[in-house]
């Protein structure tokens, strides 16, 4: 960071209830209401403290419908002094303790409400993993094709239940999912945290606009996400900006098929992709295809059943920096499995 900048972020963190503000959102997202709550502080005090931290870039805002969300930033470098500055902070402070709390309270509430949404629409998705070859075979091949490694910063787009990360929770040091469903990433939070994982968050994310800076994840996994996007090539091409060199996207989804249904009860945009589909979007944005693999349902006599294809590819070490495009986008949806 710059003198100026450093200067005018240790500033605006330099106040116990903006210091305070930082712990919580290192914790998750959050909403005025909820840090109004939380602090037990009026809403305007609170609007005041956020707008310092936001000008200071210590963290974010993003709306989602009528309501203003919170998080610290991963796109400036700001959002990681904040990280630095809150892993100092005594967690057994009393007042530390007590926001703690009064978050965790809220948190319980709304994975409730979360419960139920996905114990609602649990049918569905369980009606589509009927369709493919069985799930811990997918993901099987999943890990095989990232392989051994172990990544720094790993991030799941569409990560719906968060399961993506779970799966790869010995493999990172970091872990990030991002979707637009602002229930299911509550749901993702809980599970997430039933099963410990506990290098690993979930927030809202634009799938065609991440808020991450250039060049910062060493993988990026698109699992069962491209079919239900309006433009699959613009997603790549953003997956692309964010990685590392030598960094991996991992993509998962269908091939080919004729399973009308799935566009109309299921709200599938497209019905599957070609390998050469997929590697053309690749290599625009700038990826070198690594490796393709099919993954085909057993033959029982059924006309119904969906291939799924497991697509690496990798960003150069030696590349010029990709540049991030904006394009007007009618219909965003980032899948949820």
């Amino acid at each position: 960071m710059r003198t100026a900048d450093l200067v005018a972020a240790l500033k605006a963190a330099a106040e116990p209830t903006r210091l305070r503000i930082l712990l919580l959102l290192a914790g998750g997202e959050l909403n005025v209401k909820d840090l109004t709550l939380i602090l037990g502080q009026s809403q305007p005090r609170i609007s005041r403290h956020l707008k310092l931290l936001c000008e200071a870039g210590l963290i974010e805002r993003f709306r989602d419908g009528s309501w203003v969300y919170f998080h610290i930033s991963d796109r400036q470098p700001g959002g990681r002094l904040a990280l630095r500055l809150v892993a100092d902070v005594d967690p057994s402070e009393a007042s530390v303790r007590r926001d703690r709390e009064r978050a965790e309270t809220l948190k319980r509430e709304r994975e409730s409400v979360a419960q139920s949404f996905f114990e609602e629409h649990a049918a569905d998705w369980d009606r589509i993993r009927t369709l493919h070859v069985a799930e811990n075979d997918v993901e099987a091949a999943m890990r095989r094709a990232l392989g051994d490694g172990t990544f720094d910063f790993f991030v799941d787009l569409g990560t719906g239940t968060g399961r993506t990360l779970e799966l790869f929770a010995d493999r990172f040091e970091r872990g990030l999912g991002l979707d637009v469903n602002q229930t299911m990433l509550t749901y993702a939070r809980a599970n997430l945290n039933a099963k410990g994982c506990g290098k690993a968050q979930v927030r809202h994310g634009d799938i065609y606009s991440l808020a991450l800076a250039d060049a910062q994840a060493d993988a990026v996994v698109m699992h069962q996400v491209l079919h239900f996007l309006s433009d699959p090539a613009l997603a790549i091409r953003e997956a692309a900006r964010v990685l590392t060199p030598g960094g991996k996207l991992l993509i998962v989804d269908f091939a080919p098929h004729e399973l009308e249904f799935l566009r109309t009860r299921e709200a599938h945009e497209r019905l599957g992709f070609t390998h050469e589909q997929v590697a053309g979007w690749l290599k625009d944005a700038g990826l070198a295809p690594k490796s393709v693999e099919d993954l085909t349902p057993k033959a029982d006599g059924r006309d119904d059943m969906l291939t799924v294809t497991v697509w690496l590819a990798e960003r150069p070490v030696t590349q010029m920096p990709i540049t991030k495009i904006s394009a007007p986008v009618e219909d965003v949806r980032e899948g949820a499995r």
